[in-house]
């Protein structure tokens, strides 16, 4: 029941506020919020609820819709999806907030396709169906080309444009390989009245003995994980991303980041790394080899930007390296950080972005050299902006830390990439980024007060600090106590892992200390 509210109750919410009047603002900006409350409060409980001993699907829920082709409503969350959730239910609520004063027209359609994006994106994590899945993904979409496209900058209508197509064209390729997997593991496999299936499950169980031709599976393998990573974005498939996040409102640039991303890189865990175990392997290397160059291009291309909030666009690049690159160390080290990475990246590059958009409605540019001195006159403002930029660098202590070390930690020990090159290359990202935000919190805070503009802007509003403070708890509770979320996904890690590692290393598979662990686990 709390996985069905968690998913229904912002699309009931929307649907509730297609009826009110519009010239109502308040109500609908409560409204929505009030919904977006309900919905964590429920993902809470959710949480509470989940036994993070078990590796499988929990909470599952199906109901057949469409019986000849085995396709139906099948959501269910394990490890690996129940922190995005969480994320998704989090972020929400501090996006409707941040947006009472960033948007100021069609407010009506705007709090409506909020609702409406954060329903979609929380059935991409929750689906186990392709079918349903496919849905979702490209619901997702609408919503989010709407935002950009109706309150973002002066360029919205080509970014909006942009995102929409690189992503669709994506999407394509994957609705190809879902067809080919029903129909293959449906009709020729197990003789479905229908010769077609999309159940998740069955078709994971069906594809472990490994009976598709390694031929066939790699391009199936590339059809998902271009859709994917289009969506990450992994260079070079990244160009969409700085003018969205540009063009886009705060809030909507806070979404993206903070959310929509992540779509991406729980697909490749998700479809490619379970699904397609040969390909994985295969494939592994060269996908490492994009996210390092991610990494390190990312990183010198922020450090070049005069605006502030395309720099943090470009750091995202950056970031995300750092998650595919764990991914697909295919180790639980680094499948590990890549999943408190992308929680990490949510809550450190969105309140970045949120701290753009507070300096920018009080001075309506985004010019690094226009500010300066800010420190002298919100203070406040620049000791939290300062806490989001350091976690963004990776400070011990804080969140973004402990993401990228577990992620270099399992790059560096992976036995499917076998070289120390890969983290190595990949740390200089860490260093590169101390560089470019140090140098635009520097410039930005401690420059010179120079500019009379600068000297009256006002400090944090209530309304700021509610929005802002929760985010600084959650960095701190992370980056001091990580092993509460690694908990969380640690049992389903490492069942993706051990399937891998024992279809590669066959002959270790029954006496290394993964197993070992595994099987403890499942004992208590």
């Amino acid at each position: 029941m709390e996985l069905l509210l968690t998913l229904f109750l912002p699309l009931v919410g929307a649907i509730l506020l297609l009826f009110v009047n519009r010239n109502k603002i308040a109500l609908f900006k409560y409204s929505s919020f009030i919904v977006s409350i309900l919905t964590f409060i429920i993902s809470i409980i959710l949480l509470i609820k989940f036994d993070f001993t078990n590796p499988n699907f929990q909470f599952f829920y199906e109901k057949i819709w469409i019986d000849k082709l085995d396709a139906g409503f099948r959501i269910g969350v394990d490890g690996i999806s129940i922190l995005l959730v969480l994320l998704t239910t989090f972020i929400s609520p501090i996006t409707i907030v941040s947006s009472f004063t960033a948007i100021e027209k069609r407010e009506k359609e705007y709090y409506i396709l909020l609702l409406l994006l954060q329903f979609a994106m929380t059935g991409v994590f929750i689906s186990l169906d392709l079918f349903l899945f496919y849905i979702f993904w490209e619901l997702v979409l609408i919503p989010m080309y709407f935002i950009i496209g109706l309150w973002g900058g002066k360029n919205r209508i080509y970014a909006s444009v942009k995102f929409f197509i690189y992503t669709v064209v994506g999407s394509l390729f994957m609705l190809v390989a879902i067809v080919w997997l029903g129909l293959y593991v449906g009709g020729n496999i197990l003789k479905m009245p229908g010769g077609f299936t999309s159940n998740f499950i069955l078709i994971k169980e069906v594809l472990s003995k490994n009976i598709i031709p390694f031929e066939i599976e790699k391009w199936l393998f590339l059809a998902f994980a271009l859709s994917f990573c289009i969506k990450v974005p992994l260079f070079p498939l990244h160009t969409w991303l700085p003018d969205a996040h540009t063009e886009a409102p705060t809030p909507g640039s806070v979404i993206l980041a903070g959310i929509l991303l992540k779509l991406g890189t729980y697909g490749l865990i998700r479809f490619n790394i379970e699904l397609f175990t040969t390909s994985s392997i295969f494939y592994a290397p060269y996908i490492s080899i994009l996210a390092v160059v991610g990494i390190i291009y990312g990183a010198l291309v922020s450090a070049v930007q005069t605006d502030v909030k395309r720099l943090v666009a470009f750091s995202s690049v950056s970031h995300l390296g750092f998650v595919v690159l764990g991914i697909f160390s295919i180790t639980v080290e680094g499948m590990q950080g890549a999943i408190i990475q992308m929680v990490n990246h949510g809550l450190s590059t969105g309140m970045l972005f949120l701290a753009v958009g507070i300096l920018y409605e009080r001075r309506h540019t985004r010019e690094i050299a226009e500010y300066g001195g800010i420190a002298r006159v919100m203070p406040a403002f620049t000791v939290l902006f300062g806490i989001a930029m350091l976690s963004s660098v990776g400070l011990p202590g804080l969140n973004g830390f402990v993401g990228e070390f577990l992620s270099l930690l399992g790059a560096f020990k992976s036995p499917i990439l076998n070289s120390y090159t890969y983290a190595i290359l990949g740390a200089t990202g860490v260093i590169f980024a101390a560089v470019y935000l140090l140098t635009m919190f520097q410039k930005v805070a401690f420059g010179p007060l120079t500019n009379p503009l600068n000297h009256t802007l006002k400090d944090l509003s209530k309304r700021e600090w509610s929005y802002l403070v929760p985010i600084v708890i959650l960095m701190l509770w992370i980056g001091v106590y990580p092993k509460f979320f690694l908990n969380y996904s640690e049992a389903s890690v490492k069942k993706v892992v051990e399937k891998v590692h024992q279809y590669k290393f066959p002959a270790k598979a029954n006496n290394n200390s993964l197993n070992i662990q595994f099987e403890k686990s499942n004992i208590k």
